[in-house]
């Protein structure tokens, strides 16, 4: 997977020319696509809403209708995933996910009511989320080999903080554990902004967040990084070094943003969504917020998105076995 923003020209182009060729009417719809809103269910919070509304935002000015952002993030984002599944393959219901609900909760729930691959048309990847590793600005450790060699000596001692069980965070920290032999008790939150304040707070002393959740804190003194939590270093932290740097061996979890539609989609309708999101992705008003709120941006085809969502499924499957999480 390559990071941070291509050239715009070489995305743009073939992505204004997609939507070009989807002006006219496409099978099976009488008038020319979209003739009323479109709803955007939303499978995370934070900052994942924010990029949704803007992404919206520019979607309606082009579209010439309304996109609705509709939050989703209860229950890991899994009953508004349930909610597009079951949504007519018309174009007018999309989802912005992240892994949670599409990737991890298929080992870790009993009876997901949607199958990721069957019941879903990938549309547009977005980027990937930069990961954080922090600690409070009190706290002795000052990068991630520091909080191993505590916890080594201190078995069962140290706890992190994450948002949720089966989160990208709680089994990065799972696979850290295994690969540096350790024992470390895991604290889940609600989200990444509780999480947050209860680190600073000094109530748990280590946590595996966002970027996006995090970065003003350790701005204002309150947090320190110890390390990202990414395949590669983040341009707006660029002297953090990211894990697998402290800790050989050590493999990022998926973290992208992406949209996806109800299964059956017309190809047709998945290139024209596919070419708006990116041209609302890569406007000037959007393209610049991004960094700052955690994301480097990387697009893809309808095609690459569903391969990287096999690619997840298959990373998270076996780090979940090999950290022997049972399903809730």
């Amino acid at each position: 997977m390559t990071t941070g923003i291509r050239n715009p020209h070489r995305i743009l182009l073939p992505a204004l020319a997609a939507f070009s060729l989807c002006i006219a009417p496409m099978p099976g719809h009488s008038q020319s696509y979209p003739v009323k809103p479109l709803k955007s269910l939303v499978t995370a919070g934070g900052p994942a809403e924010i990029i949704a509304r803007m992404i919206a935002q520019k979607m309606s000015e082009s579209l010439g209708q309304p996109v609705v952002v509709e939050p989703g993030a209860a229950a890991g984002g899994s009953i508004a995933a349930a909610a597009v599944a079951r949504a007519a393959p018309d174009g007018y219901t999309i989802m912005y996910a992240v892994p949670t609900p599409l990737v991890y909760r298929m080992f870790l729930a009993r009876n997901v009511p949607y199958d990721p691959i069957r019941d879903f048309t990938p549309l547009a990847n977005l980027g990937h989320a930069a990961l954080v590793v922090a600690v409070p600005a009190s706290s002795p450790f000052k990068n991630v080999n520091d909080a191993i060699a505590y916890a080594r000596a201190n078995p069962g001692k140290l706890s992190y903080g994450t948002s949720g069980v089966g989160s990208a965070h709680h089994l990065s920290a799972e696979l850290l554990a295994i690969l540096a032999g350790l024992k470390m008790v895991h604290v889940p939150y609600k989200d990444s902004v509780q999480v947050v304040t209860e680190t600073i707070a000094e109530r748990i002393p280590l946590l595996f967040t966002v970027y996006g959740a995090s970065a003003q804190s350790v701005a204002a003194g309150k947090l320190r990084f110890l390390g990202m939590n990414m395949p590669k270093r983040y341009p707006a932290a660029p002297d953090v070094a990211t894990i697998t740097e402290q800790v050989p061996g050590y493999e990022a979890p998926p973290g992208w943003s992406a949209y996806f539609g109800p299964a059956n989609m017309p190809a047709p309708l998945a290139q024209r969504l596919n070419a708006e999101v990116t041209k609302a992705l890569l406007h000037p008003d959007v393209a610049p917020k991004m960094q700052g709120l955690g994301i480097l941006i990387e697009t893809s085809t309808p095609a690459e998105l569903g391969a990287l969502l096999k690619r997840s499924l298959d990373y998270a499957g076996k780090t979940i076995k090999a950290a022997d999480i049972e399903p809730e």
